[in-house]
């Protein structure tokens, strides 16, 4: 389960790059700008879904094992 969390932690950190590109820095809230700037939102609220879901896997483990 670390392995597929940290790959999809990877993609979304590279999701976030690719919006970046995007990005029209004169017009911020017009056209395409808009919807990247939505890509990077969603992609670093995956990002920490991802943390908070592999801290509660690390928790889990921990009380597991006492």
């Amino acid at each position: 389960m670390k392995i597929f969390t940290s790959i999809l932690v990877i993609l979304a950190l590279a999701l976030i790059g690719f919006n970046v590109t995007l990005l029209d820095f004169d017009h911020l809230l017009e056209g395409n700008s808009v919807i990247a700037l939505i890509g990077i939102v969603a992609s670093f609220c995956a990002v920490f879904i991802l943390l908070i879901f592999r801290m509660s896997k690390i928790i889990q483990e921990r009380t597991k094992n006492q």
